[in-house]
């Protein structure tokens, strides 16, 4: 083995082979799974009982369970910009929550965790939610090609949807084009004012299956009202109850496509998110409502997939990665019952808040990495980020990112792989006001809250004082410390406000 890595390295050098890092043999596959709102007390393994989740449990059992694993930001597409450029998204103007036609948000060039893996030799994929904007801004027209976009920064493929389920527009988008777009019926999007002759449910309430509780109440698909106008592409949109079935097995067949080679595959699910319409398969199946069943749907996406591995016989050495991109959220826009069906369950599980919230709920998430080649089970306090991803990856695979690529993530591979304590000390909560963490204590900035909000601004974090909690005796922030350890206070302060000038993390490096 010696003598043929010497060969292949001598051959690199000599031209006769493609430049890419050595070992590639040694690599996992990785497949790393996004759900959308799962909050860090909805799975068994986290200690939710009234919803059943066998096969993330089995996960969490033979690979890593993390219990202070954070995404950068308690909402979607600030989250998800992290994830894959390692730079927390406050940095960057227009990382908010994306409507459905906004424009690619990811700089061409930059380094990308696609992008990187790619250069390593991975085929790359992404299937699922996407929101991080398409094309570019004033020019895209979803009846053409549209790029940039995945494919521009990374990936070999993608099959997605372009923001969220709850808004327009409710179509596929396979590499370039919409899936199954008929030219004769072109598509049309607006979120300033309605289009064409579509029913709203503003107008039209009658049509609805499932009513708005606060906004989404615009262009009518499949009974439902979203955020946003449409108009044709009626053979392109997608039927909500078919998103799960049709996201897994396009996940499915990318992962049997590129079973020969090293693949990355970032597997966006849709579920737990808004608007909740599970397959009739599993209507029922949780007993705590419609966001207890898609949880539940969830759980089968995530079984089909380690089914496809152990067919494919690729379970030992491929890195599977099942995290969520921030906290819950019960009532999100819908009449759904899923407030009235919660029945017990606790979807943030010991923490306070959850999406949108500054409080631990919003940005604390499940994280489990399972390698059986590796990665020993078992659970670990540890505290990381989903912006530790880019330069983890680049050291698991070999690779040296120049200075201001993924500029805010650490290489925390070890403590990834279980292999050391050595994690974060520090790192920035965005939820509704910021937070800081630094070891067990956290901060969180007064701020005050929005003027009209349908959620309640205390589980926002919102408050015109300074709160510090000591997370080590008080995990569901209900003691505010502020008072009695003012130069604790002070210390956070200060970390946050040198974090937030800073423009480039390479400056605090050196």
């Amino acid at each position: 083995m010696k003598m043929f890595r010497y060969f292949i390295f001598i051959a690199s050098v000599l031209g006769l082979t493609p430049a890419v890092p050595l070992f590639a043999a040694d690599r996992p596959n990785i497949i790393l799974i996004v759900a959308d709102d799962l909050g860090f007390g909805d799975l068994g393994c986290y200690g939710a009982t009234r919803i059943p989740t066998p096969n993330v449990d089995r996960l969490a059992r033979e690979g890593l369970r993390f219990t202070d694993a954070h995404a950068t930001s308690a909402t979607c597409t600030p989250s998800r910009y992290a994830i894959l450029t390692g730079q927390y998204p406050w940095r960057k103007k227009g990382t908010g929550i994306l409507p459905g036609d906004a424009a690619l948000i990811i700089e061409l060039g930059r380094t990308t965790l696609p992008g990187m893996l790619q250069k390593a030799g991975y085929k790359t994929g992404v299937v699922g939610k996407w929101h991080l904007g398409l094309g570019t801004k004033g020019e895209l027209d979803w009846n053409t090609e549209i790029k940039p976009g995945p494919l521009e920064i990374g990936f070999d493929y993608c099959f997605l949807m372009p923001a969220t389920a709850d808004r327009v527009p409710c179509v596929f988008l396979e590499n370039h084009r919409v899936a199954n777009l008929d030219p004769k019926d072109p598509i049309t999007v607006n979120y300033d004012h309605p289009i064409g002759d579509e029913p709203t449910g503003k107008e039209h309430p009658e049509l609805l299956k499932m009513k708005p509780s606060h906004g989404h109440d615009n262009t009518i698909i499949n009974g439902i009202s979203r955020i946003g106008y449409m108009s044709g592409g009626h053979a392109a949109r997608w039927v909500d109850q078919d998103l799960a079935d049709t996201f897994t097995k396009k996940a499915e067949a990318f992962i049997e496509k590129n079973q020969s080679q090293p693949f990355f595959l970032y597997f966006a699910t849709h579920d737990p998110h808004v608007p909740r319409v599970p397959h009739p398969r599993f209507v029922g199946k949780s007993g705590c409502g419609v966001r207890g069943d898609v949880i539940v749907e969830f759980d089968w996406c995530v079984g089909d997939v380690l089914a496809t591995l152990e067919r494919l016989h690729l379970t030992t050495n491929t890195m599977v990665i099942l995290t969520s991109d921030n906290g819950p959220v019960v009532d999100d826009g819908y009449q759904d019952g899923a407030v009235q069906d919660l029945n017990g369950h606790r979807p943030a599980g010991p923490l306070r808040g959850g999406k949108y919230s500054g409080f631990e709920g919003g940005t604390r998430v499940p994280l489990i990495f399972r390698w059986p080649q590796r990665v020993k089970p078992g659970v670990t306090d540890v505290l990381v980020s989903h912006v530790d991803f880019v330069r983890s990856f680049a050291s698991l695979t070999g690779q040296k990112l120049d200075a201001n690529a993924g500029p805010d993530s650490r290489d925390v591979l070890t403590a990834f792989l279980g292999e050391s304590k050595k994690g974060r000390t520090q790192l920035v909560e965005q939820g509704g006001p910021f937070g800081m963490r630094d070891g067990l204590w956290k901060y969180i900035e007064p701020a005050k809250g929005p003027k009209i909000r349908p959620r309640t601004p205390t589980k926002e974090g919102y408050s015109s004082e300074p709160q510090l909690y000591d997370l080590g005796q008080d995990l569901g922030e209900t003691k505010n410390l502020d008072a009695t350890h003012p130069d604790k206070t002070r210390q956070l302060l200060e970390e946050l406000q040198t974090e937030r000038k800073a423009g480039n993390a390479v400056e605090r490096k050196k």
